[in-house]
């Protein structure tokens, strides 16, 4: 059974002892050496295959060439670990290719998600822990078993701690749940773990700028150096290195200073000793290249769009009124108060953390493309425009409450949207969760994973190659190190070109 940990700022001179503390906690359940249970297993391999699905859609993009450079040159000449899009035979330092390879799967923000009390990617967890396997020369058992940890770890700081109330960036719950995968992995001590944990804490501590206003290139490095930050942390910890303690509740900690302030207490949902680490089927993923809480959103204007044809055209609407989630209201909706989201020559980043924008598209195209939706020429026409500018959100408190709500049954990221026409009537239809969530109506199952890959991967990957990975990563579980280190993805010819110059 699931074991609640409380979380309190504790005063220096109270002591706290290292085994109350929760990155302590946190390094327990990571050294706990259970099985893997088949489901969890396979909901891995489906994500790994999501992974490189939306990576092989971003090997020329330029945040992903820039970062591939750079890992490119810190060459290892022995072991190390592949970087998406380039020669298998080619390695590099693992911390870099956990940079390269975490940009690539995060930059067109089209993998996992769960959403809680904050919000994760958790799929930001596989680049590190895999970059590691490869260097160590890890076979697949020990790569599940480190890629259960990273997202049992991370989904449970995000059930009960909320970082963007604070303006505090969601990967500082990515940096100690990649520390404890990699600890998984490598069966690492309780000891040397908990080190690990708190030092990749006290470094990816951001404020969420990085998804405000004029977004950057920046929202797709920010996970990828979460990650590359909690392979260092492990190396240093391994080398007999500390961490600031206790990071957590010190009274010059994290949530002292950084979130609930000296009297805030959380309680962390963690499993308890001996229980199975099954959190990665809470999470979800994308059918849709978009910001999760959007993905709902575009399936009912899809809808609508076949249903109520003449919607498309802004001439027959008057305002649509997206009543929702705060979250949605405030971080995608009107209510970010960003001009930008309005904005047709924002950038994709921006556009991707719109809802006016994507509703609008959506309900004009009767669906989503990952690159054709936000080309710059899609995003000026003047119907769409037009269109887009009459959009906006209201938070709903019952919205909200079924967000936070802890029953699955219930728990939604949708909304009713109100579209008033200009003959005075009024259109009302809601929907509570994406067509392809579990409890959707076209969950996603093994066949969807491969259909995605197979449609992203085919503009870049030889036919060979795409059977090729996916023959390795469906066998995942019973992979062997050399196999482990050939869990990549190989460009056609010419897809992969050099990237600007650096330092390096």
């Amino acid at each position: 059974m699931t074991v609640t940990h409380h979380v309190r700022v504790h005063r220096s001179d109270e002591n706290l002892a290292r085994e109350e503390q929760l990155a302590w906690r946190i390094a327990e359940v990571a050294a706990d050496p259970v099985d893997v249970e088949p489901a969890v297993a396979a909901m891995i391999v489906n994500r790994v295959i999501d992974n490189a699905a939306v990576a092989a859609a971003s090997l020329t993009r330029a945040p992903v060439v820039a970062a591939r450079q750079q890992a490119l040159d810190h060459p290892a000449p022995a072991t190390g670990a592949t970087v998406f899009g380039c020669a298998l035979e080619r390695r590099t330092s693992p911390e870099w290719a956990a940079w390269a390879n975490g940009v690539a799967v995060r930059e067109l923000d089209y993998h996992d998600t769960f959403l809680a009390a904050d919000y994760s990617h958790p799929g930001d967890n596989i680049p590190p822990i895999v970059a590691v396997a490869q260097h160590v020369g890890a076979d697949g058992a020990a790569l599940i078993r480190g890629i259960a940890t990273g997202y049992e770890i991370q989904i449970d700081l995000v059930r009960a701690i909320c970082l963007h109330r604070h303006k505090i960036d969601h990967v500082a719950h990515l940096g100690p749940s990649a520390a404890a995968g990699i600890g998984t992995l490598l069966g690492l001590d309780a000891d040397t773990i908990y080190q690990a944990v708190g030092q990749a804490l006290h470094t990816t501590t951001a404020t969420r700028q990085s998804r405000k206003g004029e977004i950057s290139t920046w929202k797709a490095y920010a996970p990828a150096f979460a990650g590359k930050l909690a392979v260092e942390a492990v190396d240093r910890a391994m080398r007999g290195q500390t961490s600031p303690s206790p990071i957590y509740e010190g009274e010059d900690g994290v949530i002292a200073w950084l979130l609930d302030g000296k009297d805030a207490a959380y309680d962390v949902p963690l499993p308890a000793p001996g229980e199975a680490k099954r959190a990665i089927l809470d999470s979800y993923t994308k059918e849709h290249s978009a910001e999760y809480q959007a993905q709902a959103w575009i399936d009912l204007a899809r809808r609508l769009h076949t249903e109520r044809p003449e919607l498309a055209d802004p001439a027959n609407v008057a305002s649509i009124v997206l009543h929702t989630s705060h979250h949605t209201h405030y971080v995608i909706g009107s209510g970010a108060n960003d001009p930008q989201k309005y904005d047709p020559h924002a950038s994709r980043e921006t556009l991707d953390h719109s809802i006016p924008y994507i509703f609008a598209v959506a309900l004009q195209d009767g669906g989503w493309h990952h690159v054709d939706s936000y080309l710059p020429e899609r995003a000026a026409r003047p119907d769409t425009v037009a269109l887009w500018h009459g959009v906006t959100t209201a938070e709903d408190p019952e919205w909200t409450r079924r967000y936070h709500s802890e029953d699955p049954a219930e728990k939604a990221f949708g909304g009713r949207a109100e579209i008033r026409l200009t003959d005075g009537s009024v259109l009302v239809d809601e929907i509570a969760v994406a067509d392809a969530h579990p409890l959707g109506a076209r969950p996603f199952a093994r066949a969807d994973y491969v259909r995605k890959f197979r449609l992203l991967a085919e503009p870049v990957l030889e036919p060979a190659e795409i059977e090729r990975f996916l023959d390795l990563a469906e066998r995942l579980p019973e992979l062997t190190a050399d196999e482990v280190r050939r869990l990549s993805i190989l460009a056609r010819p010419g897809v992969v070109a050099s990237g600007p110059k650096g330092l390096f």
